[in-house]
């Protein structure tokens, strides 16, 4: 009854907000107390509504009721304090329901602080003191509070377990050691654990000295991706300012361009018109000449007509018609043509720079990236592939958009071209490589060579210096019927294994990584080239002059 007594007293004199003893107590409108700054600091929160209320009952005041101290609960609690009454513990020191509570606690339980392992117990800050005060409790091992105290109970003898068996990895306690572990290689918990805290620090350092080297690599990316930002911008700074130059050039040439052919124009225009003008002035002379020689021609009096017709027929010397050279709309026909020419020679320049400047950005790749794993990796860099018509011999015929190419019986008629094989059965792509790329190509027939190449191989000929692989601009692998062989600068490497009639190939160019795989339900790898790319790349095809007739190869859609 004292501590239901005691308890009562805790919660009258207690604020509703803080949980804690009143101070500077103050009463509202409704009768319910609370501490001055609590009920101040709750309200201060409503303002913005215009209506206050109790936290406890809820009835709400307009305007906001001005706070008078309680001198009587004041006084109450400071006669309280005086005597030791202390306020009930807040909501938070009881135990929840993911909190280990006091196993020693009636009532509602307080949260533990310690769990014994002795004991098997846990315990509140109030019932863990005799833990601190009584001699044999002191050395009991305390741990952090746990719900798993029951787990140390060796659940066939009831015996806390104090001992490990290390043939069998598990804890046990002292009956287990005699009994089904007798003759097992036992030790103390404490020694299995000092075995174990060992190993633990050993595991930690290394895992610290990963963490410092990782913390080290990433210091070190982080640098990095600074100085690639630092770079880029410089150079889009760089190359903006090199273009909007060029541009200010171009525009500069063409104002002196339309300049000079206006001050042409002028002049060519000022000479016709002078001219133009001199004709006309004789035209009208001679309109006026003619009307004297009617006028005189009409005379009767030929004393009179004899008289006047020598000054009459006296005519100055006129411009004769011939000439006069008239060029009909070709007046500046040739600067267009100049004009012309110089844009598809910038056109021409762009275009090869373009490629140069192209390879250039993707040669920019900090970190070395694995070559891909699967198709599904490898198809993340596939590439759609065209062939160009202007390199095909002229026995090779290009079809479904121009992605295929067939062996003919006869000679095409194609107009002639400096980029064609001309003796070679073998035909490049329109697009240029750099970078990473994947594509497959699907053969028919036998004698079907893959190949990439430098746009600079020789064309015209046969000699090796045109044929893929027999020189130091091309790599090949030639597919037959039953083997594969590799060649490049006229050296050839024959090729084990089953033959599929799709081939894959990965480039990644900055890493010199050129390879060659058999594509049939899985990626068998058939030949690997390790090696330093010089210029961007093109795919090609050969097909063998002994099998041209009905074999083929086509660039399989891998989108």
């Amino acid at each position: 009854m004292a501590q239901k007594g005691e308890q009562l007293d805790r919660e009258s004199f207690s604020c509703s907000i803080c949980l804690d003893l009143l101070k500077d107590p103050v009463t509202i409108p409704c009768g319910h107390s609370y501490c001055r700054n609590c009920i101040k600091g709750f309200w201060d929160g409503e303002d913005q509504k215009g209506i206050h209320s109790c936290p406890q009952c809820r009835k709400t005041f307009t305007p906001r009721p001005v706070l008078e101290k309680s001198t009587m609960l004041a006084d109450l609690v400071e006669q309280l304090k005086k005597t030791g009454l202390q306020a009930a513990p807040a909501d938070h020191c009881y135990a929840g329901a993911e909190d280990v509570a006091c196993d020693f606690c009636s009532g509602r339980k307080l949260k533990a602080i310690k769990s014994c392992l002795v004991c098997l117990a846990s315990y509140c800050e109030n019932h863990l003191q005799p833990h601190y005060d009584v001699a044999p409790l002191k050395k009991h091992k305390l741990v952090e509070p746990s719900k798993n105290l029951q787990e140390n109970i060796c659940s066939r003898h009831g015996e806390v377990m104090k001992m490990f068996c290390r043939s069998d990895q598990k804890s046990i306690c002292y009956l287990c050691s005699v009994d089904e572990h007798k003759g097992h290689d036992t030790v103390s918990a404490a020694a299995e654990r000092t075995e174990r805290q060992r190993e633990l620090e050993g595991s930690r350092q290394q895992i610290q000295q990963r963490v410092q080297d990782r913390e080290k690599d990433v210091k070190l990316l982080q640098q990095e991706v600074e100085a690639i930002n630092q770079s880029a911008d410089k150079t889009v700074e760089h190359s903006e300012k090199i273009f909007t130059e060029l541009i200010r050039l171009l525009q500069k040439r063409s104002s002196e361009v339309k300049q000079q052919i206006r001050s042409q124009q002028e002049t060519e225009v000022s000479r016709v018109k002078e001219l133009q003008e001199k004709l006309e002035q004789e035209i009208t002379e001679l309109k006026r000449k003619d009307a004297e020689l009617q006028q005189l021609s009409h005379t009767e009096d030929h004393i009179q007509f004899l008289q006047n017709c020598p000054s009459v027929s006296a005519l100055r010397e006129s411009t004769p018609s011939s000439s006069i050279k008239i060029r009909p709309l070709r007046h500046f026909e040739a600067v267009t043509a100049a004009v012309s020419e110089l844009r598809e020679k910038l056109q021409d320049i762009l275009r090869e720079e373009w490629t140069n400047i192209s390879l250039r950005v993707t040669e920019v790749d900090v970190l070395l990236s694995e070559p891909p794993k699967s198709r599904a990796d490898f198809l993340k860099y596939s590439c759609e592939i065209t062939l160009d018509p202007n390199t095909a011999y002229i026995y090779l015929l290009l079809s479904e958009g121009n992605r295929k190419v067939q062996g003919l019986k006869y000679r095409q008629s194609v107009s002639s071209h400096p980029d064609r094989f001309t003796e070679w059965c073998q035909v490049l792509s329109r697009e240029s490589l750099t970078g990473r790329c994947y594509w497959e190509v699907e053969r028919g027939g036998k004698g079907v060579g893959v190949a990439v190449a430098y746009k600079n191989i020789s064309r015209a000929g046969r000699g090796s210096e045109c044929a893929f692989g027999y020189n130091d601009k091309s790599w090949v692998l030639c597919c037959d019927s039953n083997s594969y062989t590799f060649w490049y600068n006229n050296i050839k490497t024959s090729i084990s294994g089953p033959v599929s009639s799709r081939v894959g190939v990965y480039l990644d160019h900055r890493a010199g990584i050129l390879s060659f795989y058999r594509v049939s339900g899985t990626m068998t790898l058939l030949h690997r080239v390790q090696t330093t790319f010089t210029q961007p790349l093109y795919v090609g095809i050969w097909i063998n002059n002994w099998s041209l007739y009905g074999s083929s190869a086509e660039f399989c859609k891998l989108k």
